[in-house]
């Protein structure tokens, strides 16, 4: 078996053979530090994977580590992922990835915030705060957060929030508010709780005017008063049915392409609401203009991080008990993974950013825009609207097929370059999970896209 390598430690990867006793160090270390890092364990300090024994134990292990040994609260901060190689007789090892925290100074339970309990990541290091920097970071704390500002309404449900977390075979059980942080320190629904309710006050507004600046407004739809997964869903559906798939007939090709790329459209929706600042309900708004897409959400960059940092796909959840409740419905798949699907597609001048205002604006290809605007050039209008009318209907019949969910898109694509590729290998390339590429798969399947020819062992994918 050949050797796997990783990259060399630096101050965003260190390498654990085992899970040893100093594993909570490093989770503080990262914690406490501007960018945040990943824990591999199972792998030697040479970078070389070694595997682990009994992996799913070990996962448990580091989850009930972090979440008891550790303080400030951390869940919606850290992801516990298994990997393996691809070899005949795999290699299973663990990737840890730790977020930066917004409740500095993380510390030790047992040691307390301490010299002895407090600890940060300095290039490949872990070295102990001062007690001057401990201090400085329990000063900076923010305090103003959606776990301590008390809800405007008390008679919340959740009936919308239990749907979501059913759907993906987990249940909330009696202390689900308790579990989920819903309580202010004196016991009233906060308002994260009140952001996740079935009923409340926050309006999500989707605008669509004629031409390229806010004088013609031709629609505008309330998608909001509901549990901000809901709302979630509603503007991602209504920004599927906006993004037109136009085509362009060439002399050797016909052309089809979107306004907007639909999984890059979906993260920056997702970053939209999980990183808007809701202290005070202001909430994202969507808006289409003729030649774009503009995603905005209240509050700048979070204090000490870069636009480099963000395009990098370092992540520093602003509201980390709601990025919790987004990963559990499944709606983010890990930390920092949006963004890297962005940069996939786009440059990173998508982005404007001021003090107050996060922008996204996805600018259309001027090639997308010419569809067939030369549809026919003739005098018979009747002959030009039965015309267009069957390029719209195509082109709807079109875009209803490739209105892919995120998962399926990446899939496809895969089976796309390679038709025997086997289910985990998938998984391995996309950085899913198997159980969501074993989803993607079977939509894709009942929508008629790909068909398995051959056996299960020795047959292909088709794409239909």
């Amino acid at each position: 078996m050949s050797k796997h390598i990783l990259n060399p430690e630096s101050k965003f990867y260190e390498y654990k053979l085992i899970l040893n006793d100093r594993f909570e160090r490093s989770i503080v270390a990262l914690l406490n530090s501007s960018t945040g890092g990943t824990i591999y364990i199972g792998v030697n300090d040479d970078g070389e994977i070694i595997g682990v024994e009994k992996p799913d134990e070990v996962q448990l292990q580091i989850a009930d580590r972090i979440k008891n040994n550790i303080a400030p609260e951390t869940l919606g901060l850290y992801d516990v992922i298994l990997e393996q190689t691809y070899d005949k007789n795999p290699l299973y090892y663990i990737k840890v990835i730790v977020s930066s925290g917004t409740e500095k100074p993380y510390y030790l339970k047992q040691k307390g915030m301490t010299p002895d309990g407090c600890f940060i990541r300095i290039g490949s290091q872990t070295q102990s705060l001062s007690v001057q920097m401990i201090e400085n970071l329990f000063a900076r704390r923010t305090r103003c957060n959606l776990r301590v500002i008390e809800a405007p309404r008390q008679d919340l449900t959740f009936n919308q929030l239990r749907i979501y977390y059913e759907e993906h075979g987990k249940n909330l059980n009696a202390e689900f508010a308790k579990t989920l942080e819903f309580y202010t320190p004196n016991g009233k629904y906060n308002i994260l709780a009140y952001l996740l309710a079935d009923e409340n006050g926050v309006s999500i507004k989707f605008a669509k005017y004629a031409g390229t600046n806010k004088v013609d407004l031709i629609e505008n739809e309330e998608l909001g008063y509901c549990s901000l997964l809901k709302a979630t869903d509603r503007v991602l559906d209504k920004l599927r049915i906006e993004n037109k798939t136009f085509t362009k007939i060439t002399d050797k090709f016909r052309i089809e392409k979107q306004m907007y790329d639909s999984v890059a459209m979906r993260e920056a929706v997702i970053n939209a609401f999980v990183h808007n600042d809701y202290t005070d309900l202001m909430t994202p708004v969507f808006e289409l203009f003729s030649d774009r897409l503009e995603i905005t959400n209240y509050g700048g960059l979070i204090d000490g991080m870069t636009q480099e940092e963000l395009t990098s796909g370092i992540s520093r959840p602003r509201n980390r008990e709601l990025m919790r409740v987004f990963k559990d419905a499944e709606f983010v798949e890990q930390l920092g993974s949006g963004m890297n699907r962005m940069m996939n597609v786009y440059k990173p001048d998508i982005f404007h950013i001021s003090p107050n205002f996060f922008h996204v604006v996805f600018f259309f290809d001027s090639e997308k825009n010419n569809l067939i605007d030369d549809r026919l050039n003739c005098n018979d209008d009747k002959l030009n609207d039965r015309l267009n009318d069957s390029i719209d209907r195509i082109n709807d019949r079109i875009n209803d097929r490739l209105n892919l969910s995120e998962s399926e898109n990446a899939v496809l694509e895969e089976i796309k370059k390679n038709p025997l590729i086997k289910t985990d290998e998938i998984a391995w390339l996309t950085r899913f999970s198997m159980p969501t590429v074993s989803r993607a798969i079977k939509s894709l399947r009942e929508k008629g896209i790909i068909e398995r020819e051959g056996s299960k062992k020795t047959g292909h994918w088709a794409i239909k």
